[in-house]
């Protein structure tokens, strides 16, 4: 068994694609459509292709405890997902730059160093660097 599919919720997935293509780098690998409006819109890492794929989840849209859900983690400023980078302050300084706001800026715990920023879509998403 293996993980292929990862799904993050977004209210709108065209602003979802632009931040994730734009600004965080992922490449789109599927945009089939589907009704309402709706798309099956799956990204990859440019450093992992084959990797698994991020669906940008049209959820909070149609399912009304997704958009609760994902509205409590906001709140509480609990990350949805995180991401795995080399170098947390860089990726954190290179995003800055593209103005991504951060509600974590870079900080060591432990083992790692992580960092938390806004994805503009309704979720916050959490860097983390092993050191």
């Amino acid at each position: 068994m293996k993980v292929t599919l990862i799904s993050i919720p977004v209210r709108d997935q065209e602003k979802a694609l632009r931040f994730y293509t734009e600004k965080l780098g992922f490449i789109k690998k599927l945009d089939t459509p589907l009704e309402g409006g709706n798309r099956w819109l799956t990204l990859v890492s440019p450093e992992w292709q084959d990797g698994p794929e991020l669906l940008l989840e049209p959820a909070p849209n149609h399912f009304e405890p997704c958009k609760v859900y994902q509205d409590a983690l906001m709140k509480a400023g609990f990350p949805y997902t995180q991401f795995d980078v080399e170098d947390v302050q860089h990726e954190h300084d290179r995003l800055i730059e593209l103005g991504v706001e951060f509600s974590m800026k870079p900080t060591q715990m432990g083992t790692v160093k992580v960092a938390v920023f806004n994805d503009t879509c309704g979720n916050n998403i959490q860097l983390v660097e092993e050191l």
